[in-house]
C-alpha cells in the first residue's frame, strides 16, 4: 500500500524534471552559442564560400561537364587540376579528394568530400572511434580519421612537396566537410608535425577550413591548433555539437532519437566543468566560425552574420532542438549562406570605402589579434586546468620544435594538468636559485649572506 502511495509522487518529479529539461533545450537556440564572440571580416572569411564550391566539385564525375555546379560554377579551371582520387583509387581508407593549383589566390588547395552513407569505407572510418585509443601529441583524436589523414599524407606528401616548392609564395589549404573535415583537421596536424617532408615549409604558410566539423580532438589539440586550423557552422548544425561516439549512434541508427534525447538530458545536466575536464571529450577543431542567420522565436531568414572566437568553455557543447539541424550540415546551403555572409561584408567595406593601403594595415592587424586570442586561449586552458594545456614558448609563439618534444614527453607523464604543475615547480626552481645559495655545510641561505673569504 505504502509503494502504491509513493508512485504519484515519483511520477510528479519524474515529469517535472522533463519539463525543466524541456524548457532548458528549447530556450537554448544556436546564437547563444556565440553570443560573445567578435565578427568577422571579410579579409579573414573570404576562402570559405570559395572552398566550399572546391569541396563540392569533388562530387563531380566529370568537372568538364557539371551536373550539380552552384550558380556561377565552382571557379575551377580543370588545366589546373593537379589530381583526383576517387573510392578506387582509396581503397576506402579515406573520402575521394582533388588537389588544385589555385594560381588566382596563391593557393594550394587539397579539398575532401564529406560521408557517404553508401560506402563501406566512410562507415569504417567513422566507426573506429573507441575512446582513448587515438593519441597525438598529448591529446586525443578520433582514430578512424587520424589514419585517413596519415594515409592521404603519405599518399601525396611528394605532389605536395613539389608544388610547394615550384610556388614559394603559394599557402597550402587543406579543407573538407563533414567526414572530410576531420579527414582535414587532423591532416593539417599531421602537416605541421612533418614539415620536413613538405621541404621544410612554415607553419603559417599551412592552414585548414573545417566545414561542417565533426568532432575530432580533444580540447588541448582543439585549442593548440587554432593558429592553423579554422572551423566554419552554419547555425544550427547537429554535427559540431553531438558528443555522443559516433560508432554508438550508427551502431544505434533503430533507435536514433531515444539516443540523442538521452545524450540532450546528459548536456544538460552534466556540469560544463566536469566535462572539460575529460580528457578523451572530442571537440570541434582550431577557431570556430559560426554563420548566425536566424532568430529564436521568429520565421524566415535574417542576413547572415559571422562571429568568430577560439572558446574554450561554451565550444558547442549543447546540441540545439531545431527543424534545421540537419539541413544546416549540408554543404550547398553552407556555400550559399557563407556568400551571402562575405557578399555583405564587402559590401559594407565598399560602403566606408576603404584604401587600399589601410586594407592591408587592417589585415596585419587580424592577424595579430588572432595571434593574441590564440595565446589567450591557451592561458585560458591552463587555468580552467584542462588536460594537458600549456602556453606557447617565450621566444616564438609556435615553436614546432618544442611543441613536438613537450608533446612527446606528456604522452609519457600522466595525463592530467601536469604540464601546469611542471612549468609552476620549473619556475619555484629558478626563483629559489635566483635568491638562495647554499653555505659550506651545504644548507640554504639568502644569497650574499655567505661572508666570502680573504
Amino acid at each position: 500500500m505504502s509503494l502504491a502511495c509513493c508512485l504519484p509522487v515519483i511520477e510528479c518529479v519524474y515529469c517535472l524534471a522533463c519539463a525543466r529539461w524541456a524548457w532548458k533545450r528549447l530556450l537554448h537556440s544556436a546564437g547563444h552559442d556565440s553570443e560573445t564572440w567578435g565578427l568577422a571580416s571579410a579579409v579573414e572569411f573570404e576562402p570559405v564560400p570559395r572552398l566550399c564550391r572546391f569541396i563540392l566539385a569533388v562530387y563531380e564525375d566529370d568537372l568538364d561537364d557539371p551536373q550539380w555546379a552552384p550558380p556561377g560554377g565552382y571557379g575551377i579551371d580543370t588545366r589546373w587540376v593537379v589530381l583526383r582520387k576517387t573510392y578506387k583509387d582509396t581503397h576506402g581508407r579515406a573520402p575521394p579528394y582533388l588537389i588544385y593549383l589555385d594560381h588566382k589566390n596563391a593557393d594550394i588547395v587539397l579539398a575532401i568530400r564529406g560521408f557517404n552513407f553508401a560506402q563501406e569505407g566512410d562507415y569504417a572510418v567513422l566507426l573506429d572511434n573507441r575512446l582513448g585509443k587515438g593519441k597525438f601529441f598529448g591529446g586525443f583524436v578520433h582514430n578512424g580519421l587520424l589514419r585517413a589523414a596519415e594515409w592521404v599524407f603519405d599518399a601525396e606528401c611528394k605532389v605536395l612537396k613539389e608544388l610547394l616548392e615550384k610556388n614559394p609564395a603559394y599557402t597550402l589549404t587543406f579543407a573538407g566537410h563533414s567526414l572530410g573535415s576531420g579527414v582535414a583537421a587532423l591532416l593539417t596536424m599531421v602537416a605541421v608535425h612533418s614539415l620536413d617532408k613538405l621541404g621544410d615549409v612554415e607553419r603559417k604558410r599551412i592552414r585548414c577550413f573545417a566545414i561542417a566539423p565533426a568532432r575530432c580532438v580533444s580540447l588541448n589539440l582543439a585549442v593548440r591548433y587554432a593558429d592553423v586550423i579554422n572551423s566554419v557552422v552554419l547555425q544550427d548544425d547537429f554535427l559540431p555539437r553531438t558528443a555522443t561516439p559516433l560508432e554508438d549512434m550508427f551502431k544505434s541508427l533503430f533507435c536514433l532519437p531515444c539516443l540523442l534525447c538521452l545524450r540532450c538530458m546528459g548536456d544538460t545536466c552534466i556540469p560544463e566543468d566536469d566535462m572539460l575536464r575529460d580528457p578523451r571529450r572530442l571537440y570541434a577543431p582550431g577557431r570556430l566560425y559560426h554563420i548566425v542567420e536566424r532568430k529564436p522565436f521568429r520565421c524566415g531568414r535574417y542576413p547572415p552574420v559571422v562571429r568568430t572566437a577560439v572558446p574554450v568553455d561554451g565550444r558547442f557543447e549543447h546540441v540545439v532542438l531545431s527543424c534545421n539541424a540537419t539541413s544546416d550540415h549540408a554543404i550547398i546551403w553552407i556555400e550559399r549562406e557563407a556568400q551571402k555572409a562575405l557578399d555583405l561584408m564587402l559590401e559594407k567595406e565598399r560602403l566606408m570605402e576603404i584604401p587600399p593601403k589601410p586594407r592591408m594595415e587592417r589585415e596585419k592587424t587580424i592577424e595579430k589579434e588572432h595571434s593574441e586570442e590564440h595565446k589567450a586561449a591557451l592561458r585560458r586552458a591552463i587555468i580552467m586546468a584542462v588536460p594537458d594545456a600549456y602556453s606557447p614558448s617565450a621566444y616564438g609563439t609556435f615553436d614546432d620544435h618544442l611543441t613536438t618534444s613537450r608533446a612527446g614527453a606528456e604522452e609519457i607523464l600522466p595525463t592530467s594538468s601536469g604540464s601546469n604543475i611542471r612549468s609552476r615547480s620549473s619556475k619555484w626552481a629558478e626563483w629559489i636559485k635566483k635568491v638562495f645559495e647554499k653555505d659550506d655545510s651545504g644548507e640554504m641561505v639568502l644569497r650574499g649572506s655567505v661572508p666570502t673569504s680573504g
